[in-house]
């Protein structure tokens, strides 16, 4: 069999550790729900009545991806570079139009992440009416830690916090959800097939913040992890 020749060599698949196995997860996609806490909509000026609204998503490519403990470079063009602490959930299943009271049969398990923004190009962006890309989709800036098995499990609840140097910046719990994890899979899966590796943050709470250089940044979610990174020299 004749394998393909490349002009330079492909990137390494994007992939990150699963706890108590010594193979790591490949890496999909990555999916992110905007505005998934209603404390978080409000203080982004843009409340949420779920009556009458769907949950929107964007995207960042896999290339974003960097595993937690590790120091990144603060992101050019950009006076206002902020955390985001949410639970990220992993797809372990394919499933295309899937009903909200079968979405377990997806999950493989969960881990702490991180959505890296530069806020005011997002914001710019958000108001002009003009894609989020250059806001969201930055080098090093989707940060998730270990994946842990739960396969078939959907969270409901658990602490969710997040500190700077040490002192808390947010907390809440996942039961604060404004579309919990069924949803997210059901919805999500009437637009895209979903694929083992997808993986989808769920939405951050109140109390997001911009970061400076030197900044060291710790996470928890209660019975998933802990994730942790630190704020390098400009980029």
């Amino acid at each position: 069999m004749t394998h393909p020749t490349y002009l330079w060599a492909p990137p390494p698949v994007a992939s990150l550790p699963v706890r108590g196995q010594a193979s790591r997860l490949p890496v999909n996609r990555l999916f992110f729900v905007g505005r998934n806490y209603h404390a978080h909509a409000l203080e982004m000026g843009k409340p949420v009545d779920k009556s009458v609204e769907r949950p929107f998503y964007f995207t960042k490519s896999p290339t974003t991806l960097v595993a937690s403990g590790a120091t990144v470079p603060y992101p050019s063009e950009t006076a206002n570079y902020q955390f985001e602490m949410e639970l990220v959930l992993a797809i372990g299943a394919t499933g295309f139009r899937v009903p909200a009271a079968q979405a377990h049969a997806l999950v493989y398990g969960y881990a702490c992440g991180l959505d890296m923004t530069r806020r005011d190009l997002q914001l710019v962006a958000r108001d002009k009416g003009r894609p989020w890309d250059l806001g969201k989709d930055i080098e090093q800036g989707s940060v998730v830690s270990e994946i842990v098995p739960m396969p078939g499990t959907v969270l409901e609840q658990g602490t969710l916090a997040l500190q700077v140097n040490g002192q808390t910046r947010q907390q809440s719990d996942i039961d604060k959800l404004i579309w919990g994890i069924r949803e997210i899979i059901a919805d999500l899966s009437l637009f895209y097939h979903l694929q083992p590796g997808d993986l989808i943050f769920t939405g951050t709470p109140e109390g997001v913040g911009a970061v400076q250089p030197g900044d060291r940044l710790t996470g928890q979610v209660a019975g998933v992890g802990e994730i942790a990174l630190t704020i390098g020299a400009a980029a």
